[in-house]
């Protein structure tokens, strides 16, 4: 009846919103620090009555809604890379980075240095420090990371004495939950969710995080909502074809 295309609708509709998750998953399987999209599903449940005039009848209806999007912080593997301006981090904890202005946070620590000597992402936003940007002289050697952020340099050919360049700005959230997807590896905190700059921070130096999407899971998932949709589809369509046939047959009853 009319409730059995209203849920199979409600289904469809959670279907194509889950299927542009995964496919946003797959898109970033291989961008640095990316984290994975799931969706969250429940059932609730409505009279026929206050939906298609069902009147007088107290059967509940079971719909499909997705409730929400979360984020999954799990961490990516770890691949070395050798490389002084890739970092990683270990924990539940975020770069620092300016973006268009604002404070923003990253996972992805595949860093380098612009013509302004500048330290930046991939994306040309400037990572912080605990002081503002991070900027290096032309001279500088041997760039140094240590495990808590903190960059020294060797200046020049005849010195052996470490000069410090800034602390990375490494923040934690009580509620990373809240934090809002700006692209494919930024994140903003809307109001009332604050950065905490941690003094437990965990930088790796040389490695990079790799995104923590599995796409043989990913792939098998959107196969999986794919049938589910093209199941429900033909289900819905074979209702509609049984309404066609039984007003069809009225018609044909001599009055």
């Amino acid at each position: 009846g009319g409730e059995t295309l209203l849920v199979g609708l409600s289904r469809q509709i959670s279907l194509e919103r889950q299927l542009g998750v995964v496919a946003n998953n797959v898109a970033n399987v291989n961008t640095t620090g990316y984290k994975a999209d799931k969706s969250v599903f429940e059932e609730y449940l409505r009279s026929p009555a206050h939906i298609d005039n069902f009147v007088g009848s107290d059967r509940r209806v079971s719909f499909v809604q997705d409730r929400a999007t979360w984020h999954d912080f799990s961490q990516g593997a770890i691949e070395r890379t050798g490389n002084p301006l890739d970092v990683a981090l270990d924990g539940n904890m975020f770069f620092a980075v300016q973006a268009n202005g604002n404070e923003r946070y990253t996972r992805n620590g595949a860093f380098q240095i612009n013509a302004q000597g500048q330290l930046v992402t991939t994306d040309g936003h400037t990572v912080l420090g605990a002081n503002g940007p991070i900027t290096f002289q032309p001279g500088d050697q041997d760039i140094a990371i240590g495990a808590d952020g903190t960059i020294t340099v060797r200046e020049g050919q005849t010195t052996t004495v470490a000069a410090p360049r800034g602390k990375l700005r490494v923040v934690t959230f009580d509620q990373p939950q809240r934090l809002e997807k700006q692209g494919s590896n930024l994140f903003m905190a809307p109001n009332g969710v604050n950065a905490t700059p941690t003094t437990l921070a965990n930088v790796r130096q040389g490695v990079i995080e790799k995104s923590n999407v599995s796409g043989v899971q990913e792939m098998a998932k959107m196969i999986e909502v794919m049938r589910s949709y093209t199941s429900i589809s033909s289900i819905i369509q074979q209702q509609n074809d049984l309404r066609k046939m039984s007003i069809e047959r009225l018609a044909d009853v001599p009055a």
